[in-house]
């Protein structure tokens, strides 16, 4: 071979060793100076083959782990922006979680997870500190690239995730609480018998309960103030321009 046989970078039984001693200090460097995230795997309901996206999938699993925010500074990203649509928060952040300590969690965890071999895009973390939910945009595995022939790190390219009513049931209280907060299914105020079967019309559609009202979720919207306005100026077909004088 070209390489020395001495100082070779992994192919051979050689650096066996030097690999785990890398790996046990990635790691143990990580539960140092990491945070306590939450990984939440997608489960697929009904995937659709054209698009590749399933408007159906739902979060039923929640497995903590250390990571490190490779920002230490803060979030990333555009930040707060005010938008035709009004302000938007377009926080994004990069996780870097131990290659291993993956490993451990698909075989042990006993849970259903899109790849097995790395996280999938797609995916969630729940960052406790904030109270954030962040999608796995992109999974950078090569990054540093092979130091001693081996791989130890994933960095976990995430964007701040829009929550617009998918199913969060992981028995964690924090992510829990988003869904009972925000959701805005009717599904979820469907009328049921003492055996949980659903009570059904004679259209057969679900019976909804009165309880349920898409109330405003933000305290800073104005809503109401819309509805109530009475003083508005005409901009019909017929009078364009509103009224004049």
């Amino acid at each position: 071979m070209a390489t020395n046989f001495y100082f070779q970078n992994g192919d051979t039984s050689g650096t066996t060793s030097e690999q785990r001693l890398v790996e046990s200090l990635v790691i143990e460097s990580l539960k140092i100076y990491g945070h306590d995230v939450f990984y939440l795997p997608r489960t697929l309901v009904n995937r659709d083959t054209i698009f590749d996206e399933d408007a159906l999938s739902k979060f039923t699993q929640s497995y903590p782990l250390e990571m490190y925010m490779e920002n230490v500074q803060g979030f990333e990203g555009d930040g707060d922006i005010f938008s035709k649509f009004g302000i938007e928060i377009r926080d994004s952040a990069t996780f870097v979680l131990a290659k291993k300590r993956w490993e451990d969690l698909v075989d042990t965890s006993g849970g259903t997870f899109q790849l097995d071999a790395r996280p999938a895009e797609g995916d969630l973390l729940y960052f406790a500190k904030t109270g954030s939910l962040f999608e796995i945009k992109f999974v950078e595995f090569q990054n540093p690239f092979y130091q001693l022939g081996k791989i130890y790190v994933f960095r976990l390219q995430c964007e701040l995730f829009q929550y617009s009513s998918e199913v969060l049931d992981t028995g964690n209280a924090g992510v829990d609480a988003i869904e009972d907060g925000n959701s805005l299914d009717s599904f979820l105020f469907q009328l049921k018998t003492e055996a949980g079967d659903l009570l059904l019309s004679e259209t057969s559609d679900s019976i909804i309960k009165e309880e349920f009202a898409t109330t405003k979720t933000n305290a800073n919207t104005d809503n109401d103030d819309f509805l109530n306005f009475t003083d508005i100026v005409d901009f019909t077909e017929v009078n364009p321009f509103g009224e004049v004088g």
